[in-house]
């Protein structure tokens, strides 16, 4: 029984773009001075409250980051996004 053949692809799809997305960020965040930051103040206050921040401050930041390269990329160009990048 066949069904809707379009599911199957997406969930690999959806999958790939989360590692991609995870390792990028875990990647990009390791090392840094807030990494740095976070790891002091988790050995100087309670753990799962710094935790807890850490995990909300990140989303926050990243989330708006995604957002507004959504409405960037709607305004200029990729290659004038690469040139710019490339040129910071």
């Amino acid at each position: 029984g066949g069904g809707g053949g379009g599911g199957a692809d997406a969930e690999p799809a959806a999958r790939t773009v989360l590692l991609q997305a995870f390792t990028l960020t875990f990647l990009a965040e390791w090392g840094d001075r807030s990494q740095i930051a976070t790891i002091a103040l988790g050995a100087a206050e309670e753990p799962v409250g710094v935790t807890l921040g850490a995990i909300i401050g990140h989303s926050l930041c990243t989330g708006l980051a995604v957002v507004g390269g959504k409405m960037l990329a709607s305004r200029i160009s990729e290659r004038m996004g690469l040139g710019i990048g490339g040129g910071l």
